[in-house]
């Protein structure tokens, strides 16, 4: 990222690592129960649909939030977190913690990254970290849907039960359900989100409209978590149904696509735009400001370090 002053040290590789999946964490726990909220309304079409019901259980996000309180208890908003923290840790960690080092790479070692570097980082890093991490966002998004089975019983009875009743039921494969939309997902996502706030952040230093701290690094976080929803929303609507589909649901990924299409119209790609957005931009504002809290801090030690007087 942007902003750091020659005097500074520059946090190694680690440390953005480290720290990258450690920020997304505890933005997951802040910001969990908006991406419940957003995975029950991007799924409630298709469960209307399902089982014949023509009144709709869920309506805007704070209604959603408060339907699953009322009816599931407050623990509802939080199912699925397990996998969502072990999500971050790998997830974040790559896709966000390595994209200086995968700028560097492609500018090969130079400072000067323009958009289109800035863009093969962010998918590069993407499609890493969903490739390694995808069976965690598998289980989150059953778990964060299981409420559908309406009998009372849980579908998987805790984190290491879902993955093992995948594996078995679907085969390993099973828990890469999904991972290609998750790919093209991640690597749009990635794009909007690192580069846009990577630029701003950039503009806001270049022209001297704020320092580098709170405020800069605030401006910069919502406005990539606005972006990041509006180019994100359809392929993040279909990943989250063809992984929570079950086996032989749909045949592909392109195939939920057209019948979502079909069946509920092109306005079911923005199922849940407001969570989304809400969950995006107060993660995205969290995140980032933790991220760069714990860079300062690390390089604030290591100086300390290196000469404590």
């Amino acid at each position: 990222m942007v902003g750091m002053k020659p005097k500074d040290v520059m946090p190694s590789a680690a440390v953005k690592f480290f720290g990258a999946g450690t920020a997304a964490c505890i933005a997951d726990l802040v910001t969990f129960p908006l991406d419940t909220a957003k995975v029950r309304l991007q799924l409630q079409g298709e469960s209307q649909i399902a089982e014949g019901v023509g009144a709709l259980k869920y309506r805007g996000v704070f209604g959603t939030i408060t339907t699953m309180v009322r009816t599931e208890g407050a623990r509802s908003l939080y199912n699925g977190l397990v996998a969502g923290l072990q999500r971050q840790m790998s997830f974040a960690s790559v896709r966000i913690g390595l994209y200086d080092s995968m700028k560097q790479f492609y500018t090969r070692g130079t400072e000067s990254a323009g958009i289109v570097t800035r863009l093969m980082a962010g998918c590069t890093t993407g499609a890493m970290a969903v490739a390694f991490a995808q069976p965690t966002d598998v289980v989150k998004v059953r778990f964060q849907a299981q409420v559908r089975l309406a009998d009372g019983e849980r579908r998987y009875n805790g984190t290491i039960d879902a993955y093992k009743t995948i594996a078995r039921d679907e085969g390993v494969r099973g828990l890469w359900r999904g991972c290609m939309p998750n790919i093209t997902r991640n690597a749009i996502v990635n794009c909007a989100e690192l580069v846009t706030y990577d630029m701003i952040k950039e503009l806001i230093l270049k022209y001297n409209l704020m320092t580098d701290n709170l405020p800069c690094h605030f401006t910069a976080a919502f406005s990539a978590g606005f972006c990041t929803t509006v180019v994100a929303s359809p392929v993040d609507v279909v990943k989250t149904r063809f992984m929570n589909s079950g086996h032989g649901q749909y045949s592909s990924a392109l195939n939920c696509a057209f019948t979502m299409l079909r069946n509920e119209g092109s306005t079911a790609f923005y199922k849940g735009f407001m969570p989304s957005f809400l969950r995006l931009g107060s993660w995205n504002i969290v995140m980032f400001v933790t991220y760069e809290q714990i860079k300062k801090g690390m390089s604030r030690t290591h100086q300390y370090w290196e000469s404590p007087f």
